[in-house]
């Protein structure tokens, strides 16, 4: 077995350069009491709320956005039929008046919230929901996996929608609607992408590429109201100015917090959330290239890995090292231990590569530039290396690495980037399906799809859908034995989701942010509830 990296030689190789901690959330929460510690009467709401925000985006279309940033800022605009709470990730009624009322096994009638509008003034109707849907749920559509177990929505009249499931008695029906934003009929993907509008308590005032500008709806007739005058995201992609004006106070909450700034943010008053979440490092092979379609050899890039010299290294000690595709938590009640458990075993790393005829060349390893991401490509990049590889890190954006893979434009090998569902939900059925189901990432991006493993997880993954209990959770535990068998694609690391506010104390103007707010492990921050304090 190969020994970890320590905490020096992994600063020696990264020249001192810091690692960030997982993507910030902030939960959706009731109320905006305050239980701090300044004495005096204290005032809610009336401010303006203020985020520092790790990441930008060209695509707030909530029918199809993947944007850590336009997802985050859509929970404050956009509303479903119902929404998730990510503190536990259970659900509760939005645009619905209600819980479903159940017709048959599969068919189920929900009532729109009465007098619901959105924010341009104009009724939210069933005739909404339906054409959401349609959008969202059509062939090609980066939501429409997520979708599948929904086969129709249908206008039973004006503020009640029929909805018809492909199983019977979908135990996860309220979270997969909690995908699907509801947009006025007629709504171009121009006007949408630019700033959709919503029945949300907040809605968009400016959005420009250094911030993003809300103002409260006045329209909103919901359970949790705008309470401040403005909301504004202040996009600070550079983790520099993310600590700086989270220390100053510059900005309430912070997300993505730098794991070497934790201490630093805490002495100067701030609280940090460290929670763990579906939020992955993962590893991405071309799998139609030579030799990367040959498993064995994608076995052996995995047991290279020093996931201890990462962990510890670039990470500080917020993550673990995956043991399948879900991680080991009491947030998800569904994991399975892999029946591959991968670890820095190079001597088996070597093993593998030989008995598959395979001599070390030279190999691209594209990152985007997720500052954790790039900390670990220098590991990664040393560990391959050992193994007689030559390797030429390429870092870009997220934006141009997936255009560039996805236009075919992109010579890879290998692809070490960020991933997390988990903003959708956490149901096995939907992590699964973001993956690895028949799409994008399969055809395009890590074109495995035809291949008789994959074709066998599908199987798997429609037997869970038909089944219930402990048989479909043997199904499940199948599907993750499949991928960490063959790692087309495949978590290296399961991080914490890392978010720092002035919650238990005021900042130099004496203003914090509601006892309510909480840090949860997903990416993005949603607000519901929270207001300033002062």
């Amino acid at each position: 077995m190969g020994t970890s990296l320590s905490r020096r030689t992994f600063v020696n190789l990264v020249g001192g350069a810091a690692a960030l901690a997982g993507l910030g959330l902030t939960g959706c929460a009731t109320g905006s009491e305050w239980n701090g510690t300044t004495s005096g009467v204290q005032t809610a709401g009336g401010g303006e709320l203020t985020v520092g925000a790790a990441y930008s985006a060209k695509n707030f279309d909530p029918l199809s956005t993947s944007s850590a940033l336009a997802l985050s800022c859509n929970l404050n605009v956009m509303e479903g039929l119902f929404e998730t709470d990510f503190h536990n990730f259970g659900t509760r009624p939005a645009l619905a008046e209600g819980d479903p009322a159940q017709i048959d096994g599969t068919t189920f009638d929900v009532k729109l919230r009465s007098d619901a509008k959105f924010s341009d003034g104009r009724e939210a109707r069933a005739s909404d929901v339906v054409f959401s849907f349609r959008v969202a749920a059509a062939a090609g559509g980066s939501y429409a996996p997520m979708l599948t177990p929904i086969t129709s929505i249908e206008a039973k009249d004006d503020s009640t929608v029929t909805v018809r499931t492909s199983h019977p008695d979908l135990p996860w029906l309220k979270s997969r609607l909690a995908i699907l934003k509801i947009v006025p009929e007629g709504s171009t993907s121009e006007e949408r992408a630019r700033a959709p509008v919503g029945t949300g308590p907040w809605m968009y005032r400016e959005v420009t590429d250094a911030s993003v500008t809300f103002k409260p709806n006045p329209y909103y007739n919901g359970a949790y109201p705008a309470k401040d005058d403005t909301l504004r995201f202040e996009i600070l992609k550079s983790k520099v100015a993310r600590v700086t004006a989270a220390q100053q106070g510059t900005t309430l909450i912070s997300e993505a917090v730098p794991v070497d700034s934790i201490e630093q943010l805490r002495e100067a008053g701030l609280t940090i959330d460290a929670v763990q979440g579906l939020g992955s490092r993962f590893l991405m092979f071309d799998v139609a290239k030579y030799p990367w379609s040959k498993v064995e050899v994608r076995q052996a890039i995995m047991y290279a890995l020093d996931y201890n010299g990462m962990v510890e290294g670039a990470l500080y000690g917020q993550a673990s090292a995956a043991t399948s595709l879900l991680p080991d938590d009491a947030t998800f009640p569904h994991y399975h231990r892999a029946s591959v458990v991968y670890s820095h075993d190079p001597d088996k790393a070597k093993s593998l590569l030989k008995g598959a005829g395979v001599t070390p060349g030279q190999l691209t390893l594209r990152t985007t530039d997720n500052d954790q991401v790039v900390a670990m490509s220098t590991v990664i990049k040393q560990n391959l290396e050992d193994l007689g590889f030559k390797v030429t890190i390429q870092t870009d954006s997220s934006d141009a690495t997936y255009a560039a893979i996805d236009t075919g434009n992109s010579n890879y090998d290998l692809l070490l980037a960020p991933g997390d569902p988990s903003c959708f939900g956490v149901d096995p059925d939907l992590v699964l399906r973001w993956w690895y189901g028949n799409d994008v990432w399969m055809r395009t991006r890590c074109p495995w799809s035809g291949t008789v493993e994959h074709e066998e997880l599908l199987q798997e993954m429609d037997a869970a859908l038909d089944s219930a209990g402990d048989e479909r959770q043997e199904h499940w535990n199948r599907c993750f034995d499949i991928l960490a068998e063959n790692v087309p694609l495949y978590p290296i690391l399961h991080v914490k989701t890392c978010t720092a506010s002035w919650r238990d104390t005021t900042t130099a103007d004496g203003i914090k942010v509601s006892s309510d707010f909480k840090g949860i492990g997903t990416t993005g921050v949603a607000l519901m509830g929270v207001t300033t304090v002062k």
